[in-house]
């Protein structure tokens, strides 16, 4: 895309973060100093983290701030923080969406907001990108609930199937990146269980922030060359040196739109 003097426009990418994941007294993640640097926060439902009062404070931080609200469901599983798969059947899955989905909007409606996408989390979000009949189970749940809605996903190598699948049951898709994961050839992410799968240096971090916004290929865990077409960026904000690597893509993106 470019300007009319020829100049390059840069897509505005929207920065995402898993937010609202306290519960009861237990305290994960710094929502307050994350927000103002984000456009979108993926607040828990109460299935993997969150509780009602917890929902209820991270939906009106998000309007404080101009924010939108994405749902972020998950499967049952408090105990493992939602990162452990379950044998789900459609049936299970579509209820449980509705269930989460529709306790946030519930709260966005007397705050005078509304769930404006749906990401789903950890094991659920992995399943569906591993599963075709799981994704089509969670679009066709999130098509039951708003045709409006659309569904976060990962943005791999190719994701014309998933946008197929999308356009035929009618969900807009988001494709998601990440500034501080590093890439299989395929664009999948590197397990948590190798080394170097997590960039922790913060430079490197905006780096492959600046990279994506711009549309330029990343150098995959193999050597070769990978290129990502995504909507949106997943960022981190669950300690001081996250936080500080949020502020700093959101100034380096503003400073590329300029």
């Amino acid at each position: 895309m470019h300007d009319n003097n020829g100049g390059r426009v840069v897509e505005r990418l929207l920065l995402n973060c898993d937010m609202g994941e306290s519960f009861g007294s237990w305290r994960m993640g710094l929502d307050a100093e994350v927000m103002p640097y984000i456009d979108c926060a993926n607040i828990a439902c109460g299935y993997h983290a969150g509780d009602p009062g917890i929902m209820r404070r991270t939906v009106a931080l998000a309007l404080e701030h101009g924010v939108a609200i994405g749902a972020h469901p998950a499967y049952p599983d408090l105990v493992g923080f939602g990162r452990r798969s379950m044998a789900c059947s459609p049936e299970e899955i579509r209820d449980l969406l509705h269930y989460q989905i529709g306790a946030l909007d519930g709260i966005c409606k007397v705050l005078g907001g509304r769930v404006a996408y749906i990401k789903p989390h950890g094991a659920l979000y992995n399943d569906m990108m591993a599963d075709p009949l799981k994704l089509r189970t969670v679009l066709e749940a999130v098509a039951a609930y708003g045709s409006d809605l659309p569904l976060m996903l990962m943005a791999t190598a190719d994701n014309r199937t998933a946008q197929a699948l999308g356009d035929e049951i009618g969900v807009p898709l988001w494709f998601e990146a990440f500034a501080d994961r590093a890439y299989t050839a395929s664009g999948h992410l590197v397990s948590r269980r190798l080394p170097g799968a997590v960039h922790h240096d913060p430079a490197r971090v905006v780096e492959q922030a600046e990279r994506l916004a711009r549309g330029d290929t990343l150098v995959a865990n193999d050597g070769s060359a990978l290129k990502l077409a995504a909507t949106t960026l997943c960022v981190h904000g669950d300690n001081d040196s996250s936080v500080a690597a949020v502020r700093q893509i959101r100034q380096a993106l503003d400073a590329m739109e300029r």
